[in-house]
């Protein structure tokens, strides 16, 4: 980043369904301990009367130095933006916009983010077979991550056939030993799955539900759900019961803040301190 910061910085989020949102504690109490004035706010389309793309503009007209944006925008917002690294360009989705002067920049940390929650709790042991359910933003991010870390096998399981098989083409294209599946039942794909994934928004504050019922998941030995509000979502509870090593979405929220901070900064945190300071909002 070569931008010149001023002291205060205005970032925000665009998304549905955010009220809960943890990102603005992390990102003002990662500016507290940089020395930054930050804000932060939530930008809610329905609520200020808006549509996605007239609430980018207004943002990006008021002078935010950046967005992250979450459910259900992240593949809609890369028309809106210059994407340089072919890797999100391969994702086809977007989760942190820079409003650069050359224009809208986009990146997506949800990749990194997963790598760095699955490699804090299960370090190097490998992801083996992987029943991935939901392929929009977060599921396309987490399949890329999945192809870095080598899962044996990605079984990309969608109710829409047409989203999971072009996820599914997008990560044959690019050239790893990964097998890739399709499917549209996740109880037969869970099937012989060492690890089980939910990127739908199932679970979440205001919908609930689980993707995949506990009798499914009994031969896996890891889970991981991309919600994080509530941190302990009915998918994750019937899997501990189960007895899976779980990966939180909590995980994945931190990992993707740190390196969304990164690219709207260019200032390196102290992780460990950042992490204690809010995890009072863990629940």
């Amino acid at each position: 980043m070569t931008q010149t910061l001023s002291k205060t910085i205005k970032l925000g989020l665009i998304g549905d369904n955010i009220t809960r949102s943890k990102s603005p504690r992390l990102h003002r109490t990662a500016g507290q301990l940089a020395g930054l004035d930050v804000t932060y706010d939530r930008l809610i389309p329905k609520d200020l009367g808006l549509t996605f793309d007239q609430t980018f503009e207004q943002a990006r007209n008021a002078g935010f130095r950046g967005i992250n944006v979450t459910y259900p925008y992240k593949e809609q917002v890369t028309a809106k933006v210059t994407v340089s690294d072919p890797l999100v360009k391969a994702i086809g989705a977007v989760n942190t916009v820079v409003f650069d002067p050359k224009g809208p920049q986009g990146y997506n940390t949800d990749y990194s983010g997963f790598m760095s929650a699955y490699r804090t709790i299960l370090g190097d042991t490998p992801p083996g077979v992987v029943c991935l359910i939901g392929t929009g933003g977060v599921g396309k991010a987490v399949a890329f991550g999945l192809l870095g870390l080598k899962a044996a096998t990605i079984r990309c399981v969608d109710l829409d056939p047409v989203k999971a098989e072009a996820l599914a083409t997008a990560l044959r294209d690019a050239g790893s030993d990964t097998k890739i599946e399709v499917a549209t039942d996740p109880v037969e794909a869970a099937i012989n799955a060492d690890g089980v994934i939910n990127c739908t928004p199932l679970g979440m504050v205001g919908i609930g539900g689980s993707p995949l019922p506990r009798s499914a998941m009994g031969n896996a030995r890891w889970a991981f759900d991309a919600v994080y509000t509530p941190v302990e979502t009915e998918f994750l509870q019937d899997a501990a019961a189960e007895g899976l090593t779980i990966i939180s979405g909590y995980e994945l929220f931190f990992g993707q803040g740190i390196d969304a901070w990164q690219i709207f900064t260019g200032i390196d945190l102290d992780t460990v301190a950042l992490r204690a300071a809010i995890q009072e909002d863990k629940a």
